[in-house]
């Protein structure tokens, strides 16, 4: 087995970190932008933009054919995709933003338990014990009877299943399928999707909300490249636990832009949560060394 070179590893974990802290400065911008237009237009807008960057990606990689290998899971990848991404900016736009990260910090536990029916992977009962305890983590940040659970708990919740469902099946297509053609179908489907409602819900943006839809797209892209360089020189378990790192960066948002406290149940629940998600990890990098 060739050992991964500890330069790759240390490039592979900074590209991680500047993926999530790039995604973490996009989701700042979702917040401020929804307080003046809908979630349905800034995900129009993302989606619109976003044609440019998916234009790049083709032509770096040399084929603007979009043809699918998969095609009906191309089709389900891309409506769990966008619904991941309306969800997500729903809860962004209504919960604090350490908040939504501690929930959607589950996500990797639940892509753990959904490998099992889907891939047919096995999952001994360490790892089926840091899910339930990741899982109580979040019911921690929850607080269910402490304090009214909202419709934007809810959709963190569902982009927690749906984000799962989106990285279970770039597994089964992933090798076969280039970036472009991963990339056209869910931004394809959400721009339709989005330009239907646009008659109802469009709101004029001003001058610095369309440039802040630039800014938005832009980093999406950016932070999209540096995780797939990031994968490309290090293992996953070197790169994922760097998502981690968002809370820090939601904590400084938070407090420099949204007047947003840390409240210690999110804390508490995130570090759990971070805990278990590392668990399961270290345990799939050792079965994978093995």
């Amino acid at each position: 087995m060739t050992r991964m070179n500890l330069s790759d590893g240390v490039r592979g974990g900074m590209f991680g970190l500047a993926a999530f802290g790039t995604f973490a400065t996009h989701d700042a911008i979702v917040k401020l932008l929804a307080d003046g237009i809908s979630i349905f237009q800034i995900t129009f807008f993302a989606a619109l933009f976003g044609n440019l960057w998916i234009w790049l990606t083709m032509r770096s990689e040399g084929s603007f054919s979009i043809r699918p290998v998969h095609p009906w899971w191309i089709g389900f990848r891309s409506v769990a995709t966008v619904v991941t991404g309306i969800c997500a900016f729903y809860a962004f736009s209504h919960l604090p933003m350490a908040e939504v990260y501690a929930i959607l910090f589950s996500t990797p536990l639940v892509i753990t338990a959904l490998s099992i029916p889907w891939l047919g992977e096995r999952v001994g009962w360490p790892r089926w014990g840091a899910i339930f305890v990741g899982l109580g983590g979040v019911f921690i940040v929850l607080q269910p009877g402490a304090s009214p659970l909202t419709l934007a708990h809810l959709a963190a919740l569902v982009a927690v299943l749906s984000g799962a469902i989106v990285a279970i099946t770039l597994r089964i297509i992933g090798p076969d399928e280039r970036n472009g053609v991963l990339l056209f179908y869910p931004n394809i489907l959400s721009l339709v999707l989005m330009s239907g409602l646009m008659p109802v819900l469009w709101i004029t943006p001003s001058a610095t909300q369309l440039g802040l839809t630039v800014m938005m797209s832009f980093l999406g892209f950016v932070a999209l490249m540096c995780l797939i360089a990031a994968y490309r020189r290090a293992p996953a378990s070197v790169v994922a636990p760097m998502q981690y790192s968002q809370i820090i960066w939601a904590s400084l948002f938070g407090a420099l832009f949204f007047n947003d406290p840390l409240q210690n149940h999110v804390v508490l629940g995130a570090a759990v949560v971070i805990a278990s998600g590392i668990f399961v990890l270290w345990r799939e990098s050792r079965a994978s060394a093995g």
